[in-house]
């Protein structure tokens, strides 16, 4: 399995708080049958993780993994809040993607209120040949009053990466309802973890997994596990 968002790599956000929990993170990936992670630290006002930094780190990670017989692969990338500087910080090479051609882009938009421009930089992403992939959206308030939002979002050109322990409950009933109806409804494009650590924010992934398969059917599984695969190798996702 691929898991395209996760908090693993230590001391830099509000995940892995030193590289022996960052070790015990990796050793649980594995045990779960994940074969790839992307590291998505946050990018954002709260947490300044530069590309080089995010770059070394990664690297730094992949030793110590190598060092133990860890079978899991890394590669580097950020969580990216939208802000209207935005398409500057790329512009100024300071954002990392999901793959190495630069295509998808992991994008955390705010929970309570989009911001006016948000439509306007989506557009912007979009035009630069550039797919917005919007995370964990059953999470976000706007989108549980909203569906038309989401929706043109989608229409435009976005992918949606639901997170797994939404799907187990782990935020409670309403998100896992809504979790399960984009599924129903075809809104979602892909499945990752978003863990941040092993006691509070776990990896979920095989268990979602598990309860796709029951509920939807081996060949929902599959879609989601292939547009992982096309995001971190940036290739076209149908």
């Amino acid at each position: 399995m691929i898991d395209l968002h996760c908090h693993i790599i230590p001391q830099i956000d509000d995940g892995a708080k030193d590289l022996k929990e960052s070790i015990l993170m990796a050793e649980k990936a594995v045990e779960d049958g994940i074969t790839h992670i992307l590291c998505t630290p946050h990018y954002n006002h709260h947490f300044d993780n530069s590309k080089d930094k995010v770059i070394e780190l990664v690297k730094n990670l992949q030793q110590e993994l190598d060092k133990r017989n860890v079978l899991l692969q890394l590669f580097e990338g950020q969580e990216v809040r939208i802000s209207n500087l935005l398409l500057d910080e790329i512009e100024n090479d300071k954002v990392l993607f999901a793959d190495i051609t630069d295509r998808y882009l992991m994008l955390e938009l705010p929970s309570l209120k989009l911001p006016a421009y948000t439509e306007n930089i989506l557009a912007q992403l979009i035009h630069h040949g550039i797919v917005p992939v919007i995370v964990h959206p059953e999470r976000y308030a706007w989108a549980h009053h909203d569906h038309d939002v989401f929706l043109k979002f989608l229409s435009m050109g976005c992918l949606a990466q639901l997170t797994a322990p939404s799907l187990v409950g782990s935020y409670g009933v309403k998100i896992k309802h809504f979790a399960h109806q984009l599924i129903q409804d075809n809104l979602v494009h892909m499945v990752a973890s978003d863990a941040h650590g092993l006691k509070t924010r776990n990896f979920y992934l095989k268990e979602a997994f598990d309860i796709i398969q029951q509920k939807y059917g081996q060949a929902k599984v599959n879609y989601f596990q292939n547009v992982a695969r096309a995001v971190i190798n940036g290739d076209e996702v149908i």
